[in-house]
């Protein structure tokens, strides 16, 4: 694609400009930020791509990773803000993700070890945790502010941290993995993944498309999981305190 061909793609952004400001919905503004803002952190990271695939140096592969996972965990640790120390449980989490969906990989050989196999796979996999812990935090938060009385009532009655947390830790876990879950269910009837899609578009045998994407997908099922599971048992024991009372 030229770059004259993505300016004229611009009328996509401007569709719904001219909607927001028509209906007064007042969503000019973000929209127009989200455009500039993907349009440079793409090209950026495009130029940078380009270059650590070039280079073929490994310290320029981990260094990309490694960004990626502290963006990840910068978005996501403002959703867990209430709960003592997410920041180093979030990192924890996405490195675990990383090198056991990595160690798989390469370990038996279902990838080749270059960074064009690894950094994209890697951003699929730590974006997913992502939002994957975006998700638990929002609902485990919720559940346990709502949930707070039937909690206290556990304790009062002698039970542990654990058992006092168990439904709404569990029903939590339950929420944030179903949506992947789902998603798996309807792939290929309802949409065509963008994974699987960008290489039809760029002349790949559909077949060859359709295994890489369904590998993206079977990672996807396991970051999701683990990470919800992780976040989830990390986070709870540090919602009391040494006399297994809740924290304020």
């Amino acid at each position: 694609m030229s770059y004259t061909a993505l300016a004229i793609a611009l009328i996509f952004v401007a569709i719904p400009l001219v909607l927001s400001k028509t209906l007064k919905l007042g969503l000019e503004r973000d929209t127009i930020i989200a455009t500039v803002r993907s349009i440079i952190q793409l090209l950026l990271v495009g130029f940078v791509l380009q270059f650590v695939f070039d280079a073929e140096n490994v310290v320029y592969l981990v260094l990309m990773i490694i960004l990626m996972i502290a963006a990840a965990t910068e978005n996501a640790r403002k959703k867990g803000k209430n709960i003592p120390g997410i920041t180093w449980k979030l990192v924890v989490t996405f490195v675990f993700v990383e090198v056991l969906t990595q160690g798989i990989l390469l370990g038996l050989g279902i990838i080749p070890p270059t960074a064009q196999y690894i950094i994209p796979i890697s951003g699929m996999v730590i974006g997913n945790s992502m939002v994957l812990s975006i998700l638990f935090l929002n609902r485990f938060t919720a559940e346990m502010s709502s949930r707070r009385d039937e909690t206290e009532l556990i304790l009062s009655l002698g039970g542990s941290a654990k058992q006092a947390v168990h439904r709404p830790l569990m029903t939590s876990i339950k929420a944030s993995v179903i949506p992947t879950i789902e998603t798996q269910k309807t792939i290929g009837l309802v949409q065509l993944p963008g994974m699987m899609s960008g290489q039809i578009i760029a002349g790949a045998d559909p077949v060859q498309a359709v295994l890489f994407q369904l590998l993206v997908l079977f990672l996807l099922l396991t970051t999701a999981v683990i990470t919800s599971i992780m976040l989830g048992y990390f986070s709870y024991p540090t919602l009391f305190n040494e006399r297994v009372q809740m924290i304020e």
